[in-house]
């Protein structure tokens, strides 16, 4: 008995892609979705496709890597290459970053096998991400660097900012700046995060960029911390 896969599409920038369960659908610089000329990118970086009536999102590529969750965000995996997980929510958001952007596309599936679940909220309204717990100045950091991510509307593109235009955004001296990234890496490396700590010749890049896209897509920072960046804020944990 042959099964039938739920509809799905992919939304990118406002515009649509009906998946056909006959072929595979294709993101990247030069495939069905076209992402952006962009050589930090893949030709072909992801695939989508159907088999045996469940829908499969697939990392094709040999570099990069991607943040998949649902649309709480209660759930978070990190697809590296040659990795695949099934689509599972009837809203998959998929963020990765090629060189120094970074873009965003959702899965949208009419049968979802799983029910996203709401995030766990504390009483005093804020939300619980593991046993993580963060500086004031920590979180100005993550701030800084998602600034552009959480400003945008939709899904889409932004840019990463470097280390030196996040320390001035700040009024921070690069060296307490990178010394805080380091930390704040440490931090969510130990807690089990993965994509933050790299061997020898890791690009600073792509670790501010998997700390982006961690901290946005668990809600670590949101559109409603922003004004902190420009709120007064003491030194009052300036070794960490």
């Amino acid at each position: 008995m042959t099964e039938t896969a739920p509809a799905t599409s992919v939304e990118f920038c406002g515009e649509w892609f009906a998946l056909d369960p006959a072929r595979p659908f294709e993101i990247g610089r030069d495939a069905d979705l076209d992402i952006d000329d962009n050589q930090y990118l893949h030709r072909r970086f992801l695939q989508i496709s159907q088999i045996d009536g469940m829908w499969w999102l697939a990392n094709v590529g040999s570099r990069l890597s991607a943040t998949v969750s649902d649309s709480s965000r209660t759930m978070q995996a990190w697809l590296a290459p040659g990795a695949r997980m099934p689509i599972v929510f009837g809203l998959t958001t998929v963020v990765f970053t090629a060189g120094p952007t970074s873009y965003e596309f959702t899965v949208h599936t009419s049968a979802p096998t799983f029910v996203d679940l709401a995030p766990v909220v504390d009483a005093g309204g804020a939300t619980t991400v593991g046993a993580v717990t963060f500086t004031a100045s920590q979180k100005l950091l993550i701030l800084a660097l998602a600034e552009t991510m959480l400003r945008r509307e939709g899904t889409g593109t932004s840019e990463i900012p470097s280390s030196q235009a996040a320390a001035e955004r700040l009024g921070w001296a690069l060296s307490r700046f990178n010394r805080k990234l380091d930390n704040v890496c440490d931090k969510l490396s130990r807690s089990g995060v993965e994509g933050l700590r790299g061997g020898v010749g890791a690009l600073a890049t792509n670790r501010r960029a998997r700390l982006v896209e961690y901290a946005v897509l668990s809600r670590l920072v949101t559109r409603a911390d922003l004004p902190l960046l420009d709120a007064p804020h003491p030194d009052t944990d300036d070794r960490q």
